[in-house]
């Protein structure tokens, strides 16, 4: 497993195609806060993690294209981060524990993990093979479980932390090709559902966060990114925008937001328009209020029956 180190010298601005254009609204997390994001090597975990770097957070990314990955640390060096690399695979639970063990003997604790990272072949049911199944579900599924595992007793020691699961239509609706996409994506939001009740009592908070709107394909290369024509790119959000949603939920306590389903969009426009300490309402972070009102439903009565 590679690794590389970067230290942050200056913080640049966001971009606002989404917000409209406001400036000077970057939140700032905790100056000790510590994120890890996987797959972060292109598309949304690239912008989620430079979104934390921008913030001013020390961040880890980890992915397994050395070409890409060696893109994302110059821009994070260019934004002026302070972060560390690692070629590691999430389905690997040793290489998920040598990752947060490296990220706490530099960092002292780790506050966030973000688990973007997928294989997301499209491919029908009849060409699916044991074998391609396993490895879907290996990273996108037990990648979540190898990472919270692997943070687990270091958020608990010191007293919290976030684990953030990345949402999509496909947690809700199946698609053609997508067999092992939307199986994942239900499995994501069932898994975040269940621990989170767990988890509270060690102040570790479980939810996840879709972009909400329409962003550049997962599967997209950087090199096939570089090709494509400014028309199509103006159709798709900035993922390092929409980054700042994974922001905001992260400098929230803890206690105040778990087993829930964001929308990065609809949470940015809201504090472009309201800041970031915006009275909550459903609708205001998420395409699916009345979701998230059932679920703060259910945790409530599951904690009165116990």
């Amino acid at each position: 497993m590679g690794e590389a180190v970067g230290r942050r010298a200056t913080v640049g601005a966001l971009p606002q195609s989404i917000s409209g254009g406001r400036k000077d609204h970057t939140m700032k997390l905790h100056k000790n806060s510590v994120a890890l994001v996987t797959g972060a090597a292109r598309g949304l975990g690239w912008g989620i993690a430079r979104a934390f770097g921008i913030a001013g957070a020390r961040v880890g990314v980890t992915d397994i294209r050395d070409d890409e990955l060696a893109r994302c640390a110059r821009d994070l060096a260019a934004d002026g981060a302070d972060f560390q690399t690692f070629r590691s695979d999430v389905a690997d639970l040793a290489a998920c524990k040598d990752v947060v063990r490296k990220i706490v003997d530099r960092c002292g604790r780790i506050d966030v993990v973000v688990h973007n990272a997928i294989y997301m072949p499209l491919m029908t049911f009849e060409a699916t093979t044991p074998e391609e199944w396993v490895r879907q579900l290996a990273v996108g599924l037990g990648g979540l479980f190898n990472c919270t595992h692997a943070a687990w007793d270091q958020m608990k020691a010191q007293g919290g932390g976030h684990i953030i699961g990345i949402a999509s239509g496909s947690s809700l609706r199946g698609y053609k090709q997508e067999v092992g996409y939307c199986t994942i994506k239900h499995g994501v939001e069932g898994f975040v559902k269940a621990l989170s009740l767990e988890a509270k009592a060690h102040n570790i908070a479980l939810n996840t966060i879709g972009p909400g709107v329409r962003i550049k394909p997962t599967r997209m290369t950087w090199a096939e990114y570089d090709q494509t024509s400014e028309q199509l790119r103006a159709g798709w959000a900035d993922p390092v925008e929409l980054g700042r949603a994974w922001v905001w939920l992260a400098a929230q306590p803890p206690g105040r937001f778990s087993g829930f389903r964001f929308d990065a969009a609809r949470l940015v426009q809201t504090i472009e328009r309201e800041g970031d300490d915006f009275a909550f309402a459903p609708e205001k972070v998420t395409l699916y209020p009345d979701d998230f009102r059932a679920r703060q439903e259910w945790y409530s009565g599951y904690e009165n029956d116990l």
